[in-house]
């Protein structure tokens, strides 16, 4: 059982129902693992500076995290490639019990929670932004990084490879 007392979520709890990344419904198949992403720098290293607790340690091992406030700098691609936590709410993009979006939905699912409702629904989401990643393959070069940053930095947020 996994205790949930952080800056946006107290007294909330949840079951691992599943190894820790494994037992993906058959239609997600997301390219990076949360400790990658973590690794690689997404969310201006600041997304998950109050609930490590929650998650792995070793997820953290070579994260780049600012635990002050966010900081361009350890994004993988260096640029701002997200919208506040306010823009999601206004947008109904936040999806309870996951008060900071689908990251923090995909680290509960990779970690074994399992919520058909709410999983189906992120899935659908995530699958829907593969659409990115066919944007910067049809106007990128093969391995120029320079290109379509932005989306590619959104790409890494999303567990999609952005290095093609």
């Amino acid at each position: 059982m996994i205790v949930v007392n952080d800056k946006m979520q107290t007294g909330y709890s949840y079951e691992c129902q599943a190894p820790e990344g494994r037992h993906f419904a058959p239609d997600f198949k997301p390219e990076l693992s949360p400790k990658e992403m973590l690794a690689l720098g997404v969310f201006e290293g600041h997304y998950l500076t109050d609930c490590r607790a929650e998650f792995p340690s070793s997820w953290f091992d070579k994260a780049k995290i600012s635990p002050l406030k966010p900081s361009v700098a350890c994004n993988c691609f260096g640029i701002k490639s997200r919208m506040s936590l306010q823009q999601w709410q206004q947008r109904g993009w936040i999806i309870a019990p996951d008060p900071r979006g689908w990251f923090q939905w995909y680290c509960r699912y990779y970690a074994g929670r399992r919520i058909d409702d709410i999983d189906s629904l992120q899935i659908k989401r995530w699958k829907a932004f593969q659409r990115h990643k066919a944007q910067v393959f049809k106007n990128c070069m093969a391995y120029d990084f320079t290109c379509r940053k932005k989306q590619r930095q959104a790409l890494l947020q999303w567990a999609y490879n952005p290095f093609f």
